[in-house]
């Protein structure tokens, strides 16, 4: 039953992440009044899909991440030239069905040969039906099919590269922004359960060591050590001790809700500091409002300065390629941190979406900080980047990524056989 709930909970933190990222993309494009025509999440073959509205919702087999298709963005429409055999449906005189292959099958429908056709700015097509040219209107929301799928058309207005150069890099930032704001807030969860600090208490004592003599007890609260305060600061209270190899010391305890004062004596270890034989833990207590936004604010900026110290080892080669890990060291770590329980595991859950918000950002094709950079050299020239030239960038990008990301996967699963 474990098993299962660990699993679980992993599987969860992967779709939560990545769901939240892509859920960014989608609604800003969406408010933009740019057509979504996939949510995915995982990428290569589909696993399970629906359509709700104009979007279709897919999960896919391989959990490496997962993207929003948009209009405009790649040539996914099958296009109608001129002199092609098409039928359309027409519902009070508009086209909203144009349908490419098995015209015989087809009821309810006029053919004819396309003359001119444009689904992009003028929204018309012209038919030779019968010897006589007829002109229809086109809806902007109407379908072609062909090999039995539907692909709703994209006119201008909808379509990714029309809008304003702030509305595609909000479009594109969203996803990392909403990746930051879940971090924030399951660090806002996390310090809530796990508490703050409140004093340093007696965790384990040490067999014929002083403190044990002493008739010190586990859960005996630590308030000052030779006559010097030392609240939740447990390196003042080591320091302390450690100055005083072989001479006696106080420590004032609180033992059920008793002060008293306890005379302990050090002994001196191999580097000849003074030890007393306990292994020091903190008490907590249910942070109030302020402390909870300040702990998690806190927690944000050190683990921020930690994924960034790792990227820049990262990109200065300080590393080497056995030390990186892909998907499946993520979800052995994953599983583990799940086994402690979910205080644990809503702190790595922050993390990891913390980093996947950061790394998104790096200046690497594909990702959404290098779209973010094409953005940005299109605002400062007043022109956009040659799409053509930009996509490559990106494929190449894609396609390195894919590599690494094999590479990576590849040294996980023989880590796992060998046992490390």
């Amino acid at each position: 039953m474990q098993m299962i709930q660990t699993v679980f909970l992993t599987v969860l933190v992967f779709f939560v992440i990545v769901t939240i990222h892509e859920w960014g993309h989608y609604f800003f494009a969406k408010r933009a009044g740019i057509l979504v025509r996939e949510f995915a999440i995982g990428f290569g073959p589909k696993v399970f899909s629906f359509k709700r509205g104009e979007t279709r919702f897919t999960l896919r087999l391989i959990p490496a991440g997962g993207f929003v298709r948009m209009a405009g963005e790649d040539p996914e429409i099958v296009e109608v030239q001129p002199g092609q055999t098409v039928a359309v449906r027409l519902k009070d005189g508009i086209v909203h069905r144009i349908y490419l292959d098995r015209l015989d099958e087809r009821k309810d429908v006029l053919r004819g040969e396309v003359v001119s056709i444009d689904l992009e700015r003028n929204l018309h097509i012209d038919l030779d039906v019968e010897g006589e040219v007829e002109k229809y209107a086109v809806h902007p929301s109407a379908h072609l099919i062909a090999r039995g799928g539907e692909t709703q058309i994209a006119p201008i207005d909808r379509q990714f590269g029309s809008k304003t150069v702030g509305q595609r890099a909000m479009a594109i930032f969203a996803g990392p922004l909403m990746n930051f704001i879940l971090a924030f807030v399951l660090f806002l969860v996390y310090v809530q359960m796990a508490g703050v600090r409140d004093n340093i208490q007696v965790g384990e004592l040490s067999a014929n060591m002083p403190a044990a003599e002493a008739n010190l007890q586990v859960g005996d609260v630590i308030t000052a050590v030779d006559g010097e305060q030392i609240g939740t600061d447990v390196y003042k209270m080591i320091d302390i001790i450690a100055e005083h190899p072989n001479e006696s010391i106080t420590l004032n305890i609180i033992r059920n809700g008793s002060q008293q004062t306890v005379t302990i004596t050090p002994i001196p270890n191999e580097q000849g500091e003074g030890k007393i034989g306990v292994t020091p833990m903190y008490g907590t207590r249910t942070p109030s409002l302020g402390e909870t936004f300040t702990g998690g604010v806190t927690l944000m900026k050190e683990m921020t300065v930690l994924i960034m110290d790792g990227i820049k080892m990262l990109v200065t080669l300080q590393v080497e390629l056995d030390d990186l890990g892909g998907p499946v060291r993520t979800a052995e770590i994953t599983s583990q941190i799940a086994r402690q329980g979910i205080v644990q595991l809503t702190s790595w859950t922050a993390t990891l979406s913390l980093y996947l918000g950061i790394f998104n950002l790096l200046p690497v094709p594909a990702l959404d900080g290098s779209r973010l950079i094409f953005i940005g050299l299109e605002a400062i020239r007043r022109k956009p980047i040659n799409p053509n030239k930009e996509s490559l960038v990106h494929f190449v990008g894609f396609a390195l990524l894919m590599l690494l990301m094999l590479v990576v996967t590849y040294n996980d699963i023989a880590r796992l056989i060998r046992g490390e």
